[in-house]
């Protein structure tokens, strides 16, 4: 017989795929609220399958109602005690979210939402591999956890024109509120999304195109270059590790990424000299260096070509 957190689990699966599909559905136009909805039915059943793993099954009762079970606002107080945890602030605005989205019902939220949507979907991930040791990204594939994200930003007047004043006010402030919240806390909260537009003279390297005209009214200025490599090359060597060998406990790859294994990569594919992946700090005479996600993502895909051989590989291929 089938055991209740089994059962739990599985319904915390569906709907989690249920949240994914909805909101990357392009003819749904209900989706911020349809994924607010399922998103916290999925965490609420997978955290309450947890509770009763490590505490018992009473745990997701009420003492003095034993027929209803506790809400997701308790789960989560009872699982996530630090209250200034970027995951469980994340949860709590997305919480507030499903609680007051059928008063105040726009389009325009998923601006304001949606880098909080991308971090609440990874950290459901995570959450569900520690707890349960379920891999989501065999039940979803990989490329299909991104949300597709709206290219507008809010627009204050806009938004103030189209809408009565209460919901108008609302919407503001709440996008202040959760734009204040971004910039304190970590991914764990947020995913920031960030767009950068660079002048390349070849064409090959371009996603899109634009003209320049000499006799143009409309004025822009060509921005060399903008990047805080706090943002997006956040990883030390020792923190590149770490999250490395979680990446291969997550595949069952029986290979422990230790410092000079690290060096391997990095020297043999010239990590160092790719700003994609490193980021050089030149203070003082000794530079330091930190690394960006798609660098950790790089030696684990490369790694997972075939892990038995390929550090002796690098060894061999670096003595030649």
């Amino acid at each position: 017989m089938e055991s209740i957190t089994s059962k739990l689990v599985q319904k915390s699966k569906e709907a989690f795929m249920m949240a994914i599909e909805i909101y990357n559905k392009p003819t749904i136009h209900y989706r911020v609220e349809g994924f607010s909805f399922f998103i916290c039915n999925a965490w609420e059943l997978m955290l309450k399958a947890h509770i009763i793993n490590k505490f018992g099954e009473d745990k997701i009762y009420y003492k003095d109602n034993p027929n209803r079970t506790i809400t997701l606002e308790n789960s989560i107080n009872m699982i996530f005690t630090n209250k200034k945890a970027p995951l469980r602030l994340n949860l709590e605005k997305i919480i507030e979210l499903r609680n007051t989205s059928t008063h105040f019902i726009t389009e325009e939220y998923e601006m304001i939402y949606i880098p909080l949507f991308q971090s609440c979907v990874f950290n459901f991930i995570e959450k569900m591999q520690e707890f349960h040791n379920v891999d989501m990204t065999e039940v979803i594939p990989q490329n299909f956890i991104t949300l597709a994200v709206s290219m507008k930003s809010l627009n204050e007047s806009e938004i103030r024109a189209k809408y009565p004043e209460e919901i108008a006010n609302k919407m503001i402030n709440t996008n202040s509120t959760i734009s204040e919240m971004v910039g304190e806390n970590n991914s764990g909260f947020a995913i920031r999304i960030d767009h950068y537009h660079y002048i390349t003279k070849d064409k090959n390297k371009a996603t899109s195109f634009v003209s320049i005209d000499k006799d143009s009214d409309a004025k822009v200025k060509i921005i060399k270059e903008l990047k805080d490599p706090n943002d997006t090359h956040k990883y030390t060597t020792k923190k590149c590790i770490v999250e490395i060998n979680k990446r291969l406990d997550k595949y069952n790859i029986d290979l422990d990424i230790n410092t000079y294994h690290f060096n391997l990569f990095s020297k043999y594919f010239n990590l160092k000299s790719n700003d994609r992946y490193c980021y050089v700090h030149r203070v003082g005479s000794n530079p330091t260096y930190s690394y960006s996600m798609q660098a950790i993502d790089f030696i684990v895909d490369e790694i997972k070509k075939d892990p038995e051989n390929i550090i002796q590989n690098l060894k061999e291929k670096l003595k030649k």
